[in-house]
């Protein structure tokens, strides 16, 4: 066995080194929400817990879907982007009720388009010993806010 075939196993052998906490801050956008041609985007970012430092971002464009489509791809995709720095915990930051109070278990599902994601976002969870979803105004979510409509932004207008 060569040095790097035992470095390699070294370091998969051990757990990774987990973080206190990550926070996920999302948001969707949806410009012309619910019409035809509607054009939707996300964005994330994933910040550590103690230190507030930024350790990824999200900006994508979606297609034609609504703001609430959005707003769950938004968490769906930060969510992903989170698990590349292991922690314990999760804090969820977004500015969409409708999202936090469902994830919560405050408010019941009633558009049945949305029951996949919100399952989805339940699996993508599973993985820390504690989660929290916090509703902060739109202001504060500012950086997300920026960051799904830069991707809008950038979206070729049909000619």
């Amino acid at each position: 066995m060569s040095h790097d075939d035992q470095l390699a196993l070294d370091l998969g052998a051990g757990a990774p080194d987990l973080r206190d906490e990550v926070e996920v801050w999302f948001d969707g956008a949806s410009r012309g929400n619910g019409q035809v041609g509607a054009r939707a985007s996300i964005g994330g970012l994933v910040r550590d817990g103690r230190s507030h430092e930024v350790l990824a971002e999200v900006s994508e464009a979606i297609g034609e879907q609504t703001n609430n489509v959005a707003e769950y791809r938004a968490l769906l995709a930060t969510i992903e982007a989170a698990h590349a720095f292991p922690s314990r915990r999760l804090r969820v930051f977004g500015d969409s009720a409708l999202a936090i109070n469902q994830l919560r278990g405050v408010w019941k599902v009633k558009a049945a388009h949305l029951v996949p994601l919100l399952r989805e976002v339940h699996a993508a969870i599973a993985r820390y010993e504690q989660v929290d979803f916090v509703h902060v105004p739109r202001a504060q979510n500012s950086a997300a806010d920026a960051l799904a409509n830069a991707a809008l932004d950038a979206q070729a207008l049909p000619s």
